[in-house]
């Protein structure tokens, strides 16, 4: 885990998560122009904190909780945001 995924996780559990997949994409940006001194990301959460929240209210939420990193080390971040009651079966037997 580099030292940049340690800190998204350490923030995102102000959420209290029940799950957090996150996942360092940035090697597949490597030469985009927009990618330099930045980090590409996919973020999939589960917590009760999405509970009645629209999909731009659940992203707003992880920006804040991210705060400067999102201005600072993050150049793209990709979320899949999720209150535990709408996981399928199927997803809530694999965790």
């Amino acid at each position: 885990m580099t030292a940049l995924e340690a800190k998204l996780r350490a923030r995102l559990a102000a959420l209290s998560p029940s799950r957090v997949e996150l996942i360092d994409e940035s090697a597949r940006h490597a030469g985009h122009a927009g990618a330099r001194g930045g980090a590409h990301f996919r973020l999939k959460i589960v917590s009760e904190a999405f509970a009645g929240r629209n999909m731009l209210a659940r992203h707003r939420l992880v920006y804040d909780t991210l705060g400067e990193l999102m201005r600072q080390d993050l150049h793209a971040l990709s979320i899949a945001a999720f209150a535990p009651e709408e996981l399928s079966t199927t997803e809530k037997e694999t965790r």
